[in-house]
């Protein structure tokens, strides 16, 4: 067996590990990142950047939020069910976070709201090909990569850590594998887990929530990503608590059909599997509030209707419900990429001319689906929804111009979160809620400040915990060692 010796052992190289390994060096200290992927990053190369609550940025563009104001809004949104000061010390971080990371070289397109009603606390990385959307992040992990091994860090790649060491109640290290399949095992005065939840793990999906990966639920997979350090802590007496998903709502293969999804996902009738409405579309910006309402239908999913009538406004004037990941001109594209989908078979997008056509591609039943759209049709004409409400100015009579035209939305997420406990200082509890001497975690494994629900009200909030966790765990490893050393 081989063996490494080191001042911290990083578990995962995903933006928690980075920033803690980074912070670890500022304060004088070595560290190992044990990565499973052949690259660092994790989920972070297909975000878009991190939550900021009173930066520069913001208040430049009169957009700032005061952390106060933040606080209370994810308090009062969370029902107060989440650690009120694992919150507050990590809003009350986030802006020299920003700081710490332009010092580095990242630059940010700005911040920015997901949706309308969100707050502009997204601060999208300045994406490398100029466009902002999916994978902007990546440029940020490449500098934060490069300034960790600036700083003492040894990035191991393809060498996942197994387990964690244990001698005289404390977590002093972990046993990992390398490339060569040889066993590793590597020393520390503590170790920081962040391995990024267990959102691309069948089994644990299926265990923890009851969902069926790629069949009822349709996350965005990153590969590796499979609850490791998870069941590492667990294994050595970690507090099992808070595990949820990132709740949002998707077609199948969605970066693959990304203009059906941008074009379908606007407020229009959504019908569930019975042919019957279930929510306020209106409320379809926030994709976790959707994803919600999707997971309460059968087979967790829904359609989203409209016809080409309805396409051509929207190319005209712009869409109903604007947001950062969508563009507008994803209208534009939306005939050819719609061609090809029918062309190729794919599942979740369907043509039709007559409703009762549409009702027999679906599986519904004809009447019951035509009674929905006339009822619909009904509220459109007279401008008022009678049944769930929706604004007047999202009431689009659905008439078949064009073709109907229509998508099959599941629930989603962008990953998993929780699943051990954590206080202010990212220490993991025990199931007496006391710390496990030398055990960090941070980033998505110990991101449980959302309680039930994702808060899409304040974008770039998983992102931001991680890299501010990260931080945190470093700044509380670097004062243990200290004292350890006396």
């Amino acid at each position: 067996m081989k063996q490494l010796n080191t001042d911290v052992v990083i578990i995962a190289g995903g933006p928690a590990g980075l920033a803690a390994a980074i912070t670890a060096g500022e304060r004088g200290l070595k560290s190992v990142i044990l990565e499973k992927s052949s690259t660092t990053g994790g989920a972070a190369n297909m975000g878009m950047g991190p939550l900021g609550i009173g930066t520069k940025i913001q208040k430049d563009q009169f957009n700032d939020i005061s952390v106060a104001d933040a606080l209370d809004l994810h308090m009062n949104y969370t029902h107060f069910q989440v650690d009120s000061d694992l919150v507050a010390t990590y809003f009350g971080k986030s802006a020299e976070t920003i700081e710490w990371l332009q010092e580095m070289g990242v630059e940010f397109a700005g911040a920015f709201r997901y949706f309308r009603e969100s707050e502009a606390t997204w601060h999208i990385v300045k994406p490398e090909n100029g466009v902002i959307g999916p994978r902007a992040a990546s440029a940020m992990v490449k500098i934060m990569t490069e300034r960790a091994k600036e700083l003492g860090c040894e990035i191991l790649l393809e060498t996942p850590a197994k387990s964690l060491i244990v001698e005289n109640d404390k977590v002093c290290g972990a046993v990992a594998a390398d490339k060569s399949g040889e066993t590793l095992e590597v020393r520390g005065q503590a170790v920081i887990v962040c391995t990024g939840g267990f959102g691309n793990n069948k089994e644990m999906i299926k265990q923890e929530f009851g969902l069926n990966l790629a069949e009822d639920f349709f996350p965005f997979m990153i590969p590796g990503i499979t609850g490791d350090g998870l069941r590492m802590m667990w294994a050595v007496g970690a507090k099992k608590w808070g595990a949820n998903i990132e709740a949002i709502y998707q077609i199948p293969d969605n970066l693959n059909w990304f203009l059906l999804d941008a074009v379908l996902r606007q407020p229009n009738l959504m019908v569930n599997q019975n042919g019957e409405r279930f929510m306020n579309e209106g409320y379809m910006g926030n994709t976790t509030f959707a994803g919600n309402a999707l997971h309460l239908q059968p087979g967790n999913y829904g359609y989203c209707i409209m016809d080409r009538g309805i396409l051509r406004e929207y190319q005209k004037n712009g869409p109903d419900i604007m947001d950062i990941v969508h563009p507008a001109e994803a209208f534009f594209g939306f005939d050819q990429q719609a061609a090809q989908a029918l062309e190729q078979g794919y599942e979740a997008y369907f043509e039709a001319e007559t409703i009762e056509e549409l009702a027999e591609q679906l599986g519904i039943d004809p009447d019951v689906l035509q009674d929905t759209v006339d009822q619909y049709n009904e509220y459109c004409r007279c401008g008022v929804d009678s049944q769930f409400h929706k604004d007047q100015k999202f009431l689009h009579e659905i008439t078949g111009k064009g073709h109907y035209i229509v998508g099959k939305f599941y629930l989603g997420a962008y990953g998993t979160v929780g699943g051990v406990r954590i206080n202010k200082y990212c220490e993991v509890l025990n199931d007496d809620l006391l710390p496990i001497e030398g055990l960090y975690s941070a980033g998505s494994d110990a991101n449980t400040i959302y309680g039930d629900s994702y808060n899409f009200t304040l974008p770039g909030n998983t992102m931001g915990f991680a890299i501010n966790s990260g931080r945190m765990a470093g700044e509380s490893v670097a004062d243990y060692i200290a004292d350890l050393e006396g």
